[in-house]
């Protein structure tokens, strides 16, 4: 980076009226963009779709749609439970209940089954065949959004509460065997119960991070001016870039979810108090040296600047890549994400000097850093002698000497230690299943559990099969019937428009939200297909459609694994012409990346070990591999690109074991202090009663203190002294011992 360009920076943001400026800019700056711009979380959408029109599941729906027009709405499925039996008593309250509900509608109800109309000999047919549980369907207007069907709910169990008074059915436990208890399963209890978990995960998760970020900076520094600075920087960047979502989502140019909200938050603080600390740890050293605080902060500007401006930037661009994806939930990370950090990025190269230079050596009270002979005058002052300060070797010193003494040593333990992660990772089993991310005890998820228990879990989400028969008869059904993981078809339904498509409900024999059932679509499909080519109708490929929960999730499976495909080439290419552009050496771009990647499957095999066998979890979600790839490998490479660029500058002035030692033993305490922040904001994620963010945060996190523990301060600088002058390699590494003719220690 050019030094001139960086001294009128400093000057610009440091100086004497320059940090006034820039913090004024700043506050009017957010100031307005607050006052003027829409807020990001009223501009969220938690009903945003995951496919574009040409998939499968999205085609058949628009069929289904078009020729099966269904006056129904969406379905609630109130799943009635009592242990010991359902008695006559509690079928007459639910009748009584459907009465009610047919006379006085809850917000946004279009219809309900008339149980009441139904002699109770019938209604006890419908019932488990151990009397313990019913399903009462109640249907929602399709239009309704998750709140207003959240409303809905609501009042709907105001009125289970009426009829069943003093019972409250929703707040039962179901392990209560003497107690009546219902649960609001299905679409929409799916549904409301998806948005509730987000956006009560907001807050929490705001205030959680802030707490955890303060503390370990107040733990570091032990300052408390200092752990406020990057808080402050976080929160300016946080106040920039929420109202420029809200405005990029209500002009249409972008769509996100609560998820995305809450990701981007522990990625603002993380990252953004990583960046804070580059600089903050380069002040302070410098401090020790320099009687003037701007020259300080200048010194350390200049030292540290580059690295932070390409660690942003190369999380930013990795980031952006997710624009390829087709997959929604992966392509709405991009631009919150990217721009967040961009921002955070801005703020650590212009804010957090400003704030520097206003605190002067302020900022590390009560431990001010002075140079020896201000330690000197200090002490005169005082009536002392100034203390005899001897150099001490210290745990960064002794890592450094450490790297250097036997780097083929350290090369080969931490390469097995990470290799035997990995194995793990083969073992991993992923999910698809939206209700596994609920936490057990959840209203939907208990409801289906029900169902499955006591009914059959197909008939939660029948799958959907429709084939164009150009009006002859078919055997779709009887083909269909035979397959042994098909519980039940319906008959034939014809279209309104065309009385040749033919539409079949398919209750599976398994849940349709596991694998299991995704594996079988396939030849589902093959079967209608098969019978379609026996009546001689042509292409008979290209005339059957399959919708459903099941479809859908089979869509996801498809559609994630190809966007893998795409996006981590892709990722990984752009990072390793950066590092190659900002290096320039070849040789350490194809071993930084290679021990990223080594870190990112050795995270994905300790977070399986964790998950798996301490948390209990059975698989994990199915989108965590790739969100945990952005994330470790764009993230890692922000500590390697510090701590090699400390290395690449020293070894202009010195042997290149010597400049490894001391780059290793200056970067060391920082990086390791960075990680363990970033790393804890990550792991705040497992503290929400979220699978997806639970899953996401833990092998993130481990990823991280990987990078930090074992990949950044052992293996990558051992790597680099092995390979010695070819590290710089086809650039060449000028030292002063080296342009006199010396040989390397």
């Amino acid at each position: 980076m050019n030094m001139n360009w960086l001294n009128r920076l400093t000057g610009a943001v440091g100086g004497r009226k320059g940090r006034w400026l820039t913090l004024a800019v700043w506050i009017v700056a957010v100031a307005a963009l607050n006052l003027f711009l829409p807020s990001a979380s009223d501009q969220k959408n938690d009903t945003l779709g995951n496919f574009s029109a040409d998939k499968p599941s999205a085609e058949a729906a628009r069929i289904i749609e078009q020729q099966f027009p269904s006056g129904d709405g969406v379905p609630a499925l109130l799943t009635w439970y009592r242990a010991s039996g359902l008695s006559d008593e509690d079928l007459q309250g639910i009748q009584m209940l459907a009465k009610q509900l047919d006379a006085n509608p809850v917000p946004h109800q279009q219809s309900t089954v008339p149980l009441d109309r139904m002699p109770l000999s019938a209604l006890k047919q419908q019932l488990s065949s151990d009397g313990t549980s019913l399903v009462q369907p109640v249907l929602f207007d399709k239009k309704a959004g998750s709140d207003e069907l959240k409303e809905g709910l609501d009042e709907l169990e105001k009125q289970v509460d009426g009829v069943f008074a003093g019972q409250h059915p929703f707040q039962t436990k179901l392990a209560d065997s003497s107690a009546l208890a219902v649960r609001a399963t299905g679409p929409v209890g799916i549904a409301v119960d998806a948005t509730g978990l987000f956006s009560n995960a907001d807050v929490s998760l705001l205030f959680a991070t802030v707490a955890l970020v303060l503390v370990f900076l107040l733990l570091i520094y032990r300052s408390p001016v200092l752990a406020l600075i990057p808080l402050i920087g976080v929160g300016f960047a946080y106040g920039a870039v929420t109202p420029l979502l809200g405005l990029f989502a209500k002009a249409g140019w972008i769509g996100y979810d609560s998820q995305t909200l809450s990701i981007m938050t522990v990625l603002l603080f993380g990252a953004g108090t990583d960046y804070c600390l580059f600089l903050i740890a380069r002040f302070r050293s410098e401090l020790k040296e320099e009687d003037s605080t701007f020259r300080a902060l200048k010194l350390a500007f200049g030292g540290t600047a580059g690295a932070i401006a390409m660690s942003g930037l190369t999380v930013v661009i990795s980031l952006l890549v997710l624009l390829l994806g087709e997959f929604g939930s992966i392509r709405r990370f991009a631009v919150p994400f990217s721009l967040a950090i961009l921002i955070m990025m801005i703020a650590s190269l212009t804010l957090v000097p400003a704030f520097l230079a206003i605190f002067g050596r302020a900022s590390f009270f009560p431990f001010i850093p002075r140079t020896r002979e201000m330690e000197i005058s200090r002490a005169r002052k005082k009536g002392k002698t100034a203390p005899v300060v001897r150099a001490r070797a210290t745990a960064s010193d002794r890592l450094g000497e450490l790297v250097v003494r036997k780097p083929k040593q350290i090369t080969a333990i931490t390469t097995i230690i990470l290799v035997v992660c990995v194995v793990f990772a083969g073992q991993i089993k992923y999910t698809f299943d939206t209700l596994s991310s609920f936490p057990s005890d959840m209203g939907s998820r208990e409801g289906f559990t029900l169902i499955g228990d006591h009914f059959n879990a197909g008939e939660l989400a029948p799958v959907q099969i429709v084939v164009q028969s150009e009006g002859k008869t078919v055997g779709v059904k009887e083909s269909l019937a035979a397959l042994p993981y098909v519980k039940n078809v319906s008959d034939p339904q014809q279209g309104s428009k065309d009385p040749g498509m033919l539409s079949y409900d398919v209750e599976l024999a398994v849940n349709p939200y596991a694998n299991e059932a995704i594996d079988h679509l396939p030849e589902m499909r093959a079967a209608a297909e098969q019978e379609l080519a026996k009546s001689q109708i042509s292409d008979a490929s290209g005339k059957v459609w399959i919708g459903g929960q099941t479809a859908e999730q089979y869509d996801t499976r498809q559609t994630t694994s190809n966007d893998a495909k795409r996006i981590i080439p892709v990722i990984l290419v752009l990072i390793a012409l950066l590092l190659l552009a900002y290096l320039r050496s070849l040789v350490a771009m194809l071993y930084l990346i290679a021990t990223v990647l080594l870190s990112y499957y050795s995270a994905l095999g300790l977070g399986w070990i964790v998950l798996h066998y301490i948390f209990g979890a059975s698989a994990i979600q199915g989108l965590i591999p790739l969100y945990s790839f952005v994330f470790i490998v764009a993230l890692g490479e922000d500590y390697n690109i510090f701590m090699v660029s400390s290395i690449w500058k020293k070894s202009r002035t010195m042997p290149l074991r010597q400049a490894v030692k001391e780059g290793v033993s200056q970067t060391s305490s920082v990086i390791t202090s960075a990680g363990l922040i970033l790393a804890g904001t990550f792991a705040v994620l497992a503290t929400l009663p979220i699978q997806v963010l639970v899953q996401f945060g833990t092998i993130t996190a481990i990823g991280v203190l990987l990078d930090t523990f074992i990949v950044r301060p052992f293996l990558v600088p051992a790597l680099t002294v092995l390979f010695g002058r070819y590290a710089f390699w086809p650039a060449k590494a000028q030292s002063v011992q080296a342009a006199a003719g010396g040989k390397e220690a």
